[in-house]
């Protein structure tokens, strides 16, 4: 989720009722060097608590001390570490997924967090393993069952699983069956948490009363669609389109206040208006609010081009009467 649940997007998402929020992941590497970048994504606000920052990293005493860093400086509620990012950049490095395939490893860096930040809960995010072949153990016990009971034995307070290999990335179905045999296992008494394809209330539901989990974790399905989580927690209230519309003209006024608030842009000669905005087109290129209108892609082609607050509206106006237009 990275470039995607900044403060604004945040924070608009629990105003919507998701009942917690995570932010960008962080290097481990980067926030030991102090660098500027990662140390913003550090920044919280109360309104948004309960809050987790999330750091990765394949080294147990650099993950300690961003693990310290993290804590002296934003104070979140939850201290999560990433074991589960498939992408090249970070899994390629033996962080992230990548640490799927060095357990002990794995077990080493969560133990450091742990020990390093003892009034802080810590959690970790992790896949069902590195890839197919891996599923099982040479017993048949599944390998996620398996690195779940130790990962609790290191002191974690809560496991999330997405239900999908590295190797799947985010193609194919989430499997929520092995998910489902971590939350049954009687050793377990951690709280877990299941992600992957939750993308209405239906489905919510289910991974509920089907799987037992304690939560949902929902990523990909909050792009330019923040009011998901109004959805799955009172579907019998569903926002009208007008509604929809007025939120994403709130998400875009939340991340231009955001942007102006942080000296950082002004003090580095950076325009705060265009930099919001920067960090909202990626939600409204991806919203299915706009895919059903027929002939879209120059409107939002130049929508994702406007550097100004004013020309934003007036495509996401546009828009809205494109879109009644259809009904």
């Amino acid at each position: 989720m990275e470039d995607v649940t900044d403060i604004g997007f945040r924070l608009l998402c629990r105003q919507m009722g998701a009942a917690m929020v995570y932010s960008e992941f962080v290097s481990s590497d980067a926030l030991i060097r102090m660098v500027n970048k990662s140390l913003l994504k550090l920044q919280i606000c109360p309104e948004e608590r309960p809050v987790a920052i999330q750091i990765y990293g394949k080294d147990a005493d650099t993950m300690r001390e961003a693990a310290r860093i993290v804590v002296d400086q934003a104070h979140p509620d939850v201290l999560d570490i990433n074991f589960g990012c498939p992408v090249k950049k970070v899994a390629g490095k033996g962080a992230g997924a990548g640490m799927l395939q060095n357990v002990p490893g794995m077990l080493s860096i969560a133990r450091a967090v742990v020990d390093a930040v003892p009034g802080t809960p810590v959690t970790v995010k992790t896949r069902l393993a590195w890839d197919e072949k891996h599923l099982l153990l040479p017993d048949g016990t599944p390998f996620i069952v398996d690195l779940a009971e130790r990962l609790q034995d290191c002191g974690i307070q809560a496991l999330t699983i997405h239900g999908r290999t590295r190797a799947q990335m985010y193609t194919g179905s989430a499997d929520w069956t092995n998910i489902g045999l971590v939350k049954s296992n009687p050793r377990m008494h951690i709280p877990i948490i299941g992600n992957g394809d939750i993308t209405s209330a239906e489905e919510a539901q289910q991974a509920f009363e089907r799987y037992g989990v304690d939560a949902v974790m929902i990523g990909r399905a909050t792009f330019g669609r923040p009011w998901i989580f109004h959805e799955i927690k009172h579907p019998e209230q569903p926002f009208t389109l007008d509604e929809k519309v007025d939120i994403l003209r709130r998400q875009v006024d939340i991340s231009i206040e955001r942007a102006c608030l942080n000296p950082a842009y002004a003090a580095n000669g950076k325009n705060p208006e265009l930099c919001g905005i920067m960090h909202v087109r990626r939600h409204l290129a991806a919203t299915p609010l706009f895919k059903g209108i027929p002939n879209y892609r120059e409107t939002r082609i130049a929508m994702l081009r406007a550097e100004t607050r004013d020309e934003v509206f007036a495509f996401i106006e546009k828009s809205r009467q494109m879109l009644k237009a259809c009904i």
